[in-house]
């Protein structure tokens, strides 16, 4: 990237700083990126909005919204950080407990145990609706009925089935559904 100089250098790094090429004023000569890398991977091209943390957000603030369309990205980044706050959860619990009482010889469990338990209940409890959400949505984008998330409930095979299905692309353009989430043409993901 070549640098500019003199007046125009000046209001070249004002527009990359208002496009978010940095992350805070006195980072300025680091591309925000470099500044936390970790919320800025992408598979494919950089777009205004298609960081990580995003994709894995999205289906909280699609909360009861069982409309529409979505893509694999969204369904997987979800998928992650529930998994990646679960450990850390599972963490806090293990770190706080699973010790042994020196009188009587029962286990007993710290504060920090019943703590995570807790935060790990709550957290599971408040994931449920935006995970079945996410789910029947990435069924109506390969043009099923979202129904087939009753499939979870087939022992042993039904989980596996779901599975497959979440790996599967998604049909191309608009179906009944609504509009390719995919299409770059098509509405604003992130607005």
């Amino acid at each position: 990237m070549a640098w500019p100089r003199g007046s125009a250098g000046k209001a070249n790094y004002k527009e990359m700083y208002e496009r978010g090429a940095f992350a805070l004023p006195f980072f300025i000569c680091l591309p925000s990126r470099f500044v936390m890398p970790s919320l800025y991977l992408t598979s494919g091209t950089q777009e205004k909005g298609d960081t990580m943390l995003e994709w894995m957000l999205m289906p909280y603030r699609r909360y009861f919204d069982f409309s529409g369309r979505s893509r694999r990205k969204e369904y997987w980044m979800f998928i992650l950080l529930y998994v990646i706050i679960a450990i850390a959860l599972t963490l806090l619990m293990l770190a706080g407990g699973m010790a042994m009482d020196p009188a009587t010889g029962a286990p007993a469990m710290g504060t920090t145990f019943y703590l995570g338990a807790g935060l790990l209940g709550i957290y599971g409890l408040a994931t449920i609706i935006p995970a079945i959400a996410v789910q029947v949505r990435r069924f109506h984008d390969q043009d099923k009925s979202g129904w087939f998330v009753l499939l979870n409930f087939i022992p042993y095979v039904g989980g596996l089935i779901v599975l497959v299905f979440m790996c599967l692309e998604g049909t191309r353009g608009p179906n009944r559904f609504g509009p390719d989430p995919k299409d770059p043409a098509g509405v604003e993901v992130f607005s």
